[in-house]
């Protein structure tokens, strides 16, 4: 028994703490793994619904080829820029709340999609789709090392990496139903591919 005015025992101590870091660990691993999933599932389904909208959207609001293929590249134009910039502020107002901010932002912004109907009003959206976008894949990977340390991080990005493949699976069986919409509410099927794929981000996070 250690003496008045002693230290804790450090095993003990170093026990207590060990069995605390576990238990954090158990519940980001229940709680903030599967929202994080889905939003990355939920951005790249929002990336590249645009090759399943073009079907129609590019005859019913004439695009060329030429002027599809620039807005499809103005988003990763703008991802690139605003990557570093994204993740400087991500550390300034600290990643829960700017994580959350991307997410709503791009949300809104995949939504806004539905309303385009000029060249330079799809090139807009789409490059700031690019930048609400930028910074939540490395902003991701930096909050995980917060959260879980270097022998189990492997597993934690592992299986939030994982909502990519089962996105496109989503994406593939998802597009069709929506494209089938056309015409309700009146509104084409690539508006409700638009809007109903980018409202579950928007919401997600408020």
């Amino acid at each position: 028994m250690p003496a008045i005015g002693c230290k804790p025992d450090e095993p003990a101590a170093s026990e207590l703490d060990a069995a605390i870091g576990a238990s954090a660990q158990r519940k980001a691993a229940f709680r903030l793994l599967p929202v994080i999933s889905i939003g990355y599932g939920l951005a790249y389904m929002d990336r590249i619904n645009i090759s399943f909208a073009a079907l129609r959207m590019n005859s019913d609001l004439h695009l060329s080829a030429t002027v599809y293929g620039i807005g499809a590249g103005l988003f990763f134009i703008g991802y690139a820029l605003c990557e570093v910039p994204s993740n400087l502020l991500l550390l300034r107002f600290g990643p829960r709340r700017w994580l959350a901010r991307i997410m709503f932002t791009w949300g809104l912004l995949a939504m806004a999609m539905m309303l385009v109907r000029t060249p330079a009003e799809f090139y807009a959206v789409r490059l700031l789709l690019g930048i609400s976008e930028a910074g939540f894949f490395p902003g991701v990977i930096y909050y995980l090392t917060l959260w879980f340390p270097a022998r189990t991080r492997a597993c934690a990005v592992s299986r939030f990496y994982i909502a990519l493949p089962l996105s496109t699976v989503v994406m593939g069986a998802v597009a069709g139903w929506l494209m089938g919409l056309d015409g309700r509410l009146d509104l084409a099927g690539w508006q409700w591919l638009f809007l109903l794929e980018g409202l579950p981000a928007a919401l997600l996070v408020s």
